[in-house]
């Protein structure tokens, strides 16, 4: 793997990977669950410095751990494999293709809804466009990593300028004095625990990706340096731009019209623009596209350095021969998403992500905890103070607790599921006496797919 990222590519990432659709469409979610316009901002508010907080820990653990991988080897550093194998099953299962299936249906609709003007859009249309700009995007990803960052570049800079004319529209409306909508702005806000919390969770959720260029740090330039400046940049110009997008929203419609609006910036459109309303849905097939490219991006790493472990099978840890890129990892994400678009019940998966998610999160913490403990000598290039991850530690577990208090059977499937890695640990990687016949079934499958994916361990090709 070379280092071809730089700066400029680090924002990009993570930039383009936190402003997907999110922002175009769920803050609908946290002002359902606030109750108020108040209420609603202070939420943004705390998930972004909660994010950016967040971020920093991790820039501390990618920078003292300067491999690509980002929580699963953070985790295996700390805690040991079984924990880390348990983070790796949940990203490769449920985290990685989930948001990437979403992102391909919610793409699929907002290019195909402006066709059908009497009904909606056939459901096989809707996947198949999806999965066709997905596969696109995992072939530009196979043939270049390079190329792949010049799309994240040109993808994140589409949607800043929808975010921007957005903002600047809502500070026109606010200039002309229309306003009405933002008076009484605590009015009807819901401040019982369990609300607060998935008021908070889809905040968080729409702040998603600012730990991916951890992903990636072994193709980063100078990621001593560069990682922190791509976080600290990168999530600070999200919080900013996504608490001016959701004033401007506040402004333009009213509760009720954003409680009624499947998508609030389409709404927003239909309100300011006019008979150039139709521009809107292109910005945001821009913003899901460069997230669908990020995630792939960064995802595959996690399978390429699982591999490399042993926790995952051996061809994931190779690369292609001449272009450098992880094809089979990225084939195998590719996969495992198109398996989830035909068969899988999304969105309910979408809850069990943010669930494993914020485990894995804990599970980080902790992780960083302990390395403090153990090994106070281990060279740290930047190092946080130790109460900030004892509060998000703490934090992050208060978050699953009160998720398992709102929806306890869809977290007891997956903590059942994070149960279950254990002695599937034991069988696919800790068994080593494995009989003859199997291993030499294994090995010649390996060689095929080799042959037929022009990919070897990685260093063969030095």
């Amino acid at each position: 793997m070379q280092r071809n990222l730089t700066l400029l590519h680090g924002v990009a990432i993570i930039t383009g990977i936190i402003i997907g659709s999110g922002i175009f469409v769920t803050p609908v979610g946290v002002l359902q669950r606030s109750g108020s316009v108040g209420l609603s901002l202070i939420i943004w508010t705390l998930s972004g410095v909660a994010s950016i907080l967040s971020a920093l820990c991790f820039a501390e653990l990618g920078t003292t751990i300067s491999r690509s991988g980002g929580e699963y080897v953070y985790i295996m550093e700390g805690l040991g494999r079984i924990p880390a194998f348990t983070s790796l099953l949940l990203n490769l299962i449920i985290i990685s293709p989930t948001p990437v299936s979403v992102s391909s249906l919610t793409l699929g609709t907002y290019i195909l809804r402006p066709l059908y003007d009497t009904c909606d859009p056939p459901n096989l249309a809707i996947k198949l466009l999806g999965a066709s700009v997905f596969l696109l995007l995992t072939a530009v990803n196979c043939r270049n990593v390079k190329w792949a960052a010049q799309v994240q570049v040109v993808f994140t800079a589409c949607k800043l300028i929808a975010l921007f004319g957005i903002i600047i529209i809502g500070l026109v409306w606010i200039g002309l004095g229309k306003t009405h909508n933002l008076k009484q702005p605590f009015e009807g806000s819901d401040y019982r625990a369990g609300s607060l919390a998935m008021a908070f969770y889809s905040g968080y959720w729409a702040f998603g990706g600012w730990h991916y260029l951890n992903f990636l740090v072994d193709e980063l330039k100078d990621p001593q340096k560069n990682l922190p400046r791509a976080i600290i940049i990168s999530i600070s110009l999200v919080t900013v731009v996504y608490i001016m997008a959701n004033v401007a929203y506040m402004t333009v419609l009213s509760t009720d019209e954003m409680l009624q609006s499947p998508a609030v910036a389409v709404s927003f459109a239909e309100h300011t623009l006019g008979p150039m309303s139709w521009v809107m849905p292109l910005f945001v097939a821009a913003s899901i596209i460069g997230a669908m490219n990020g995630g792939t991006l960064a995802f595959s790493r996690v399978f390429f350095i699982g591999g490399e472990e042993g926790q995952l099978p051996e061809l994931l840890s190779m690369i292609h021969v001449t272009r450098y890129t992880p094809v089979p990892s990225l084939v195998t994400m590719a996969i495992l998403t198109m398996i989830m678009l035909a068969v899988g019940d999304i969105f309910y998966l979408l809850e069990l992500m943010g669930f494993g998610f914020a485990a894995i999160v804990a599970l980080c913490l902790a992780s960083q905890l302990y390395l403090r403990w153990k090994r106070p000598m281990m060279p740290r290039p930047i190092k946080m103070p130790i109460i900030l991850p004892i509060i998000l530690f703490l934090w992050s577990i208060a978050i699953m607790i009160l998720t398992v208090y709102q929806k306890p059977v869809d977290s007891g499937i997956c903590l059942a599921f994070m149960a279950s890695t254990i002695p599937l640990h034991w069988i696919f990687v800790s068994w080593k006496n494995k009989p003859t016949s199997l291993m030499k079934t294994s090995s010649q499958v390996t060689r095929f797919l080799q042959k037929f994916l022009m990919v070897v361990p990685q260093d063969k090709t030095v």
